[in-house]
């Protein structure tokens, strides 16, 4: 986000309408070229592209202390995280990464803003790094207006939050729980001065998850906060943090939003798939060998397969994907060789890990968002 995060926690008025301006212009200024690995950026509002399809953005508008972000192709990571606020307060930054417009900074080949009623799903995958000597939250930002505006304050803003760390809350007060996309959530609700947030907060930390977008923005709906007329501006991930932040991390990020009869040939689009999931097990350890069929007509261009482990597995060694985090819900990524699977076409990879208890197979594997067929 850009100064208009949480507005309402400290002074108001003519300053937000000044930062406002001051971030569009900033924005304007400090788009930078597409990152390299490990391309570092320290500018308060300096930004790059990834995967010539998503934004990664520093975006420290809260505190004058230095914040600078490392980009890789995959995400970024805090390298440093100067300063602190007051924790009844706004958060110093949201160093994010985005699909869609931000301050007329829109990420490459975007189709949003697109009309919330035009829009069948819009899966999404992330994956987060975190640390324990900081004050943060873990936030999945979607942003709603009735205009497809692509600069300034929308709206409503839909915050999830994937973890928290020290004594933080949401903008306004809980207002009941529910369950959204298989999970549980505290529920938030309030105004920050600039516009409605409705918040979920997870009861414990998530480190990786896939999921459809639409789920949340349909309880926005629902709770009277947006209509159908309105457009989804765009989806966001990073972090807030009031107290340092090194160290926190965004390692994979995908979104896709699937608009009338749109194909699933982009990237990280759904598409029809079976999966086949061969293991060779020992006391204490095992391999996996995983294919993943493309049963669709149309090709798979940056494939990502979401899966959770059974408790007590961990990873300790891949091959043939990047596959984080070790343990729980977890993301196999294709590498440059193998991102795409043609029609009818297979893809394979494998891991090694460890276990405690019984061994058991995952139950059900995602490919970019639709859940597939096991062989």
């Amino acid at each position: 986000m850009r100064p208009y995060k949480h507005p309402a926690r400290g002074a108001r008025g003519l300053l937000g309408a000044l930062l406002t301006a001051l971030a569009a212009l900033a924005a304007l200024l400090a788009v930078a070229p597409a990152a390299q690995a490990d391309t570092t950026i320290c500018e308060q509002y300096g930004s790059t592209t990834i995967q010539d399809r998503y934004v990664v953005q520093n975006n420290r508008w809260g505190t004058a202390e230095t914040q600078c972000i490392g980009v890789t192709d995959s995400g970024f990571r805090v390298t440093q995280a100067d300063g602190s606020v007051p924790t009844n307060g706004a958060p110093k930054s949201y160093p994010s990464v985005y699909n869609g417009c931000h301050y007329t900074n829109c990420s490459p080949g975007t189709n949003l803003p697109a009309r919330l009623s035009s829009i069948s799903r819009a899966p999404t995958s992330i994956s987060y790094g975190y640390v324990s000597n900081a004050v943060y939250d873990a936030a999945y930002d979607i942003w709603l207006d009735p205009t497809p505006r692509t600069d300034g304050v929308n709206k409503t803003e839909i915050m999830v939050w994937f973890n928290k760390v020290g004594p933080i809350q949401p903008v306004g007060s809980q207002v009941g729980t529910a369950t959204v996309a298989g999970r549980q959530w505290q529920v938030w609700s309030g105004n920050n001065g600039g516009n409605d947030v409705l918040s979920f907060v997870a009861p414990s930390a998530i480190t990786s998850w896939s999921f459809d977008v639409m789920d949340f923005v349909r309880q926005a709906v629902s709770r009277g906060l947006a209509q159908d007329s309105w457009y989804l501006t765009s989806v966001q991930a990073g972090f807030e943090p009031w107290q340092n932040g090194a160290g926190l991390a965004v390692t994979s990020f995908s979104s896709t939003v699937d608009t009338g009869s749109g194909g699933p040939g982009g990237p990280g689009s759904p598409a029809a798939c079976k999966v086949a999931y061969g293991t060779n097990v020992w006391q204490g350890g095992f391999t996996a060998d995983v294919t993943v069929t493309n049963t669709g007509s149309s090709p798979v261009n940056g494939w990502q397969l979401a899966f959770t482990l059974p408790t007590g597995q961990r990873i300790t060694s891949t091959w043939g994907a990047t596959v984080t985090p070790s343990s729980g819900s977890v993301t196999a990524s294709g590498l440059a060789y193998n991102a795409q699977i043609a029609p009818g076409g297979q893809v394979s990879f494998g891991f090694q890990g460890s276990y405690g208890g019984t061994f058991a197979k995952p139950s059900g594997f995602s490919l970019n968002g639709a859940a597939c067929a096991t062989a």
